[in-house]
């Protein structure tokens, strides 16, 4: 099987290729063009395709991939709202990814976020290397004792939440299906109590039509019409490294302007797609809500880089390959993503 890796980077290459000499008769090619509709014929010859969150894998392109006789795509990534399922399966495209790769990785990235917007370290650190050893801006509140809300107890959830009850915070969650492995020390609640009673609310769900702007000052959309924003405790900490859409940024930045966030902590956020591991440092961010809430500063922002820990890249690189294998031997695998 030869197979095309889009949208690549050096560490990309060197996770694959130490983990590809285990799986005799998979060839891969790379290249750094991420998959779109201008890129898809670069597919041409060969016989399944690799993506990433940041790709365009909707309808145009995946009719391109068919012309080009491209039959798997492997998502090296959980997440899959970027791929056009239906049109997938029009094709016989099937369609394989990787659901866990390091939950505990992303758990203690949003970790890291809460705890470093709560205690204002990246101020802290710009403050010293100024010669401003003063404390001013610089308070925090104990999470000890506090509430942690998480939305969402999937894999990487269910680590968030094991990271919060080592901190001895009371920890509560909201999930349409409950996590039985949990239950002697999460309470489950619903969605409006979480909001009301969290000190740091973590989202860990994945991004569906019944989940987008999740977070936003009038409703939510898809799930129930009350408010979501306005119902958060004043001087709440929200960390966000599931999907940038949970959260509508225009209604996060009037709430951060309102003063009802004591942090927010974003890996991901809904202008990433450009962003995504590129380096901007020399372009001026235009007419960018990324801009808007830079300019905050109890606002953090990381780029997408909750994943990104060696034990993680070579989970992927494993999964992503077995993935290939069990296509080739015609195997069912649990990492097939299902239309509906």
């Amino acid at each position: 099987m030869k197979i095309l890796f889009y949208d690549t980077k050096n560490y990309d290459r060197e996770s694959f290729q130490d983990t590809l000499k285990d799986y005799q008769g998979i060839t891969i090619e790379y290249t750094k063009s991420d998959l779109d509709p201008r890129t898809a014929a670069l597919a041409e010859g060969f016989d399944a395709v690799c993506a990433f969150v940041s790709s365009d894998i909707g309808t145009q392109t995946m009719e391109i991939l068919h012309e080009k006789g491209i039959t798997l795509l492997l998502m090296r990534c959980a997440g899959f709202n970027n791929v056009d399922l239906e049109t997938a399966r029009k094709y016989g495209i099937r369609v394989m990814r990787v659901p866990g790769y390091s939950p505990e990785a992303v758990a203690e990235h949003a970790m890291a976020l809460a705890l470093a917007s709560n205690r204002r370290l990246y101020k802290a650190y710009n403050k010293v290397r100024e010669n401003d050893f003063s404390l001013s801006g610089l308070m925090g509140f104990n999470f000890y004792q506090k509430t942690a809300g998480i939305i969402g107890t999937g894999k990487i959830g269910a680590a968030m939440c094991r990271i919060c009850r080592g901190f001895g915070m009371r920890v509560i969650a909201y999930d349409v299906y409950q996590n039985e492995s949990l239950k002697e020390f999460v309470e489950y609640v619903s969605l409006e109590r979480l909001l009301s009673d969290s000190d740091v609310i973590s989202l860990h769900c994945p991004l569906m039509d019944s989940t987008y702007h999740i977070i936003n000052i009038d409703t939510i959309q898809g799930i129930i019409n009350k408010e979501t924003i306005a119902r958060m405790k004043d001087g709440v900490i929200l960390v966000n490294t599931s999907r940038g859409a949970l959260v509508k940024t225009d209604d996060l930045i009037e709430g951060i302007r309102m003063h009802k966030f004591a942090g927010v902590g974003l890996d991901v956020y809904e202008e990433e797609t450009n962003n995504v591991f590129e380096d901007r440092s020399d372009e001026i961010l235009e007419h960018s809500t990324t801009a808007r809430l830079l300019s905050f500063p109890n606002v953090m922002i990381t780029s997408h880089q909750g994943f990104f820990t060696r034990e993680a890249l070579g989970a992927i690189a494993a999964t992503t390959l077995r993935n290939a294998m069990d296509y080739v031997e015609g195997k069912e695998s649990p990492n097939d993503v299902k239309v509906g």
